[in-house]
């Protein structure tokens, strides 16, 4: 990316490294050592025009899931999450991929070192 001019890394972080959450320790810490790296490299390699930032979702409903939540998935322990989320749901793949588009694209040219929580307003 130095030679050729610049570039983007996106890393995955997670709202988990912003807000965490209680049972999940191990995965909030490296959620946030990945948070704070990309702010790191965003300083470092600004000189080179490389740009890095960390896209952090909330949970989604994947395989997953019930580990994230820290208990079991059930009707209600699904509505007591989704309570905590003010859009009123999960994210989606597709929320990630349109969040990952933008700041590799030349319209987010001038961002760096962010974490951009895609949560549905979850670290509000």
């Amino acid at each position: 990316m130095r030679d050729n001019g610049g570039g983007v890394i996106l890393n995955v972080g997670s709202t988990a490294g912003i807000r965490p959450r209680p049972g999940l320790t191990w995965y909030n810490a490296t959620k946030g050592a990945v948070n704070l790296a990309s702010k790191s490299l965003a300083v470092e390699l600004a000189p080179w025009k490389i740009r890095v930032n960390a896209i952090c979702p909330v949970i989604g409903e994947t395989g997953l899931l019930e580990a994230f939540m820290g208990m079991p998935d059930t009707p209600e322990n699904r509505a007591k999450f989704l309570a905590t989320i003010p859009l009123g749901r999960m994210s989606r793949p597709s929320d990630i991929a349109n969040a990952a588009l933008y700041l590799a694209s030349d319209e987010a040219e001038f961002i760096t070192g962010v974490e951009l929580p895609v949560d549905g307003g979850r670290t509000v």
